[in-house]
């Protein structure tokens, strides 16, 4: 289990963390929103283990993270990270030998190396251009390198910082997909994220964060439906959820569940 408990940390004498609770066991996939300098991006860093908080700590397992590189070691091969930008995480010019870096580090087998990595590249609908040099691909497929390079880890929690940024809506929805194929292996997902509407539709539950602490948390439609929680955090409502406050239409966890109920309601009326 991830946790934090009481966690503070401060850069210089500014604090940005401030007495963070969060339980990321609880729910497959949860969330984490809030406007620009809200701690975010930090609390990322501290839950991998980048940044040491001042007071408070990580819990993994139920203890104290272990910052000896040795415990860090550890750490990371059960929860990896995923940054916004792929390019701080590809290191090689073809993409197998990239994915495998970290379990060859680790005196991976090869025979066991090779089967994580095809694994990881079927996992992320990758199978298809594995054979293109790294410098060649787009920037969405950049991602799906880098998060199979956290897959073959086997990594029980992941870590997914802006997953959709920069990507079309092509990509976006396999993006989704890709999420919810590692969310079935049975992993956990944190994910931060300006996508509004990516948290809300694939979210089991959402940490709103304001100013460096929880402004509110709890199941996705609840959260997002407090229109003066998300003003105050600087926030808009994801669309459907919209939809449903403003115009009292039937609150909606997907944009095919909205449309499919909304084309039976017109059968309804019609008939």
């Amino acid at each position: 289990m991830l946790v934090t408990s009481d966690l503070w940390f401060r850069y210089q004498d500014e604090p940005v963390l401030k007495g963070l609770n969060l339980d990321f066991s609880l729910s497959p996939v949860t969330g984490l929103v809030g406007a620009n300098g809200c701690g975010k991006s930090t609390l990322f860093m501290n839950l991998s283990g980048l940044l040491r908080p001042q007071k408070g700590a990580v819990l993994w397992q139920g203890k104290p993270l272990d910052y000896s590189k040795r415990g860090l070691l550890a750490l990371r091969q059960q929860v990896a990270t995923v940054f916004q930008d792929p390019e701080q995480q590809i290191f090689y010019t073809d993409i197998d030998s990239d994915i495998a870096f970290s379990l060859r580090n680790l005196g991976v087998p090869e025979a066991e190396i090779t089967r994580r990595v095809d694994e990881a590249l079927t996992l992320v609908d990758a199978q298809h251009f594995r054979h293109q040099p790294i410098q060649c691909l787009s920037h969405g497929q950049k991602k799906r390198v880098a998060i199979a390079g956290a897959l073959v880890l086997q990594a029980r929690y992941l870590l997914l910082d802006e997953p959709t940024a920069g990507l079309d809506p092509a990509g976006r929805t396999q993006m989704i997909a890709i999420i919810r194929r590692i969310v079935a292996q049975g992993n956990h997902v944190i994910i931060s994220s300006h996508d509004i509407d990516l948290i809300y539709e694939i979210s089991d539950a959402v940490y709103v964060l304001r100013q460096g602490q929880i402004l509110t948390h709890g199941a996705p439609g609840e959260v997002f439906a407090c229109t003066e929680a998300m003003e105050h955090a600087g926030l808009t409502q994801p669309w459907l959820v919209k939809l449903h406050t403003q115009l009292g239409l039937p609150l909606c966890k997907t944009e095919t569940e909205f449309f499919h109920r909304m084309q039976k309601c017109a059968f309804r009326e019609a008939s």
